[in-house]
């Protein structure tokens, strides 16, 4: 498999489970939870494992540096689709959201959408480098083998 596929496939898993964790949050009311958003994180770090996984599987790819780009790559290309999916969320269906946001500690007051995605590109892009980073400590010393991980 190609890894721009690898990349595009695990960056949609994890943006679908984002989305879909972000609408179950907001149907059980909990969406005025800031907190409950750092959740995200395992989603993201799911998402590269599994492509990292799936890399070193498929195409029996051990390069340490290869599989920390397959990682990186997933994750920034599911921030920039989580990013989009906001932009679409707050101008046509709630724009409230900002006010929710806003009103947070975790936020603060003076918020506008430019400023939230300005945020959420610089922590994604660390969370991306970080999360690979961390599960490439795993996987650096990992051999193939015929008997490759499942």
């Amino acid at each position: 498999m190609s890894k721009n596929k690898i990349i595009i496939n695990n960056a949609l898993l994890i943006f679908g489970g984002i989305v879909g964790f972000f609408f179950l949050m907001k149907i059980l009311g909990l969406n005025n939870v800031s907190e409950l958003r750092l959740l995200n994180f395992v989603f993201v770090l799911w998402g590269i494992n599994k492509a990292i996984k799936t890399n070193i599987k498929l195409n029996q790819e051990s390069l340490y540096f290869s599989n920390f780009s397959i990682g990186v790559g997933t994750s920034i290309l599911a921030v920039g689709l989580t990013i989009l999916g906001l932009i679409i969320y707050v101008g046509f269906i709630d724009p409230e959201l900002i006010t929710v946001l806003g009103n947070s500690s975790f936020w603060g007051k003076n918020l506008n959408l430019s400023l939230i995605v300005f945020a959420l590109a610089i922590e994604g892009i660390a969370s991306s480098v970080i999360c690979s980073f961390i599960l490439m400590q795993y996987y650096k010393n990992y051999k193939i083998t015929n008997t490759s991980i499942a």
